[in-house]
């Protein structure tokens, strides 16, 4: 559903077939932006609220399968107000660190002779998931393929389905016309991997060849952003 949200204002854009040019594009993101929260809440709401055994039925059967005396509850280390203190904290400090850093992106793409597109798509986020990754793999080494999958895609489910459209309608509320034209080679980017990982997840297995299949493809999505740069024409 995200790429559909995000492929068809792009296409729209690069077709030229739009109603009114320059306001059909605006409208359709505004309109599957608000549709896109929709569906994110009721994600939510399936899968904490009215549905959450289906989700806990794997580890649940996991669960049965241990013993007792290996049985341990943890205790609560923080409450849960103090996790929301630290959360807000963190989330209005990183807010501040984010303003600095994509002020400095254009320098140094400068002084690296690197296209923004590579630092955006491919350094920054290795960088900035770092601590993900490490978790998504620690659990994947201790063979809770739900919860590295819940990690891996979960984020990238959350920046397409809520970050993203909420910040269109933000700037809606603002005055501010943001829109969801990614531009064609970064919408046909998203549009190829994510068929990509629905095909590796389809049998519901994993292995090695699959993880050194999905490595490759990404070596190869992140040559093709080393060399490429955006042409943004004077109506952009």
């Amino acid at each position: 559903m995200a790429v559909m949200g995000i492929l068809f204002p792009a296409v729209l854009h690069f077709t030229h077939t739009e109603v009114h040019f320059g306001k059909s594009e605006l409208a359709l993101s505004r309109f599957s932006s608000c549709i896109m929260l929709v569906a994110y809440a009721s994600y939510l709401f399936f899968q904490l609220k009215s549905h959450s055994n289906l989700y806990d039925s794997i580890d649940e059967e996991r669960e049965d399968n241990v013993d007792d005396s290996d049985e341990e509850e943890e205790a609560l280390e923080i409450s849960m107000w103090e996790e929301i203190a630290w959360l807000t904290t963190l989330t209005l400090w990183v807010s501040v660190l984010s303003g600095y850093l994509v002020d400095a992106i254009q320098g140094a793409s400068d002084s690296w002779n690197m296209p923004v597109s590579f630092i955006s798509v491919v350094l920054l986020p290795i960088v900035g998931n770092a601590a993900e990754h490490a978790s998504a793999i620690m659990f994947a080494m201790k063979d809770k393929l739900d919860i590295t999958l819940g990690v891996a895609i979960g984020s990238s489910t959350q920046i397409s389905m809520f970050v993203i459209p909420f910040c269109v309608v933000v700037g809606w509320i603002m005055g501010q016309p943001m829109d969801l034209n990614f531009q064609l080679f970064e919408t046909a980017t998203l549009f190829i991997t994510v068929l990509v990982v629905a095909f590796m997840l389809q049998e519901g297995t994993s292995n090695y060849f699959k993880g050194l299949m999905l490595i490759l493809c990404y070596l190869i999505v992140a040559a093709s952003f080393f060399v490429h740069v955006d042409n943004k024409s004077d109506d952009d």
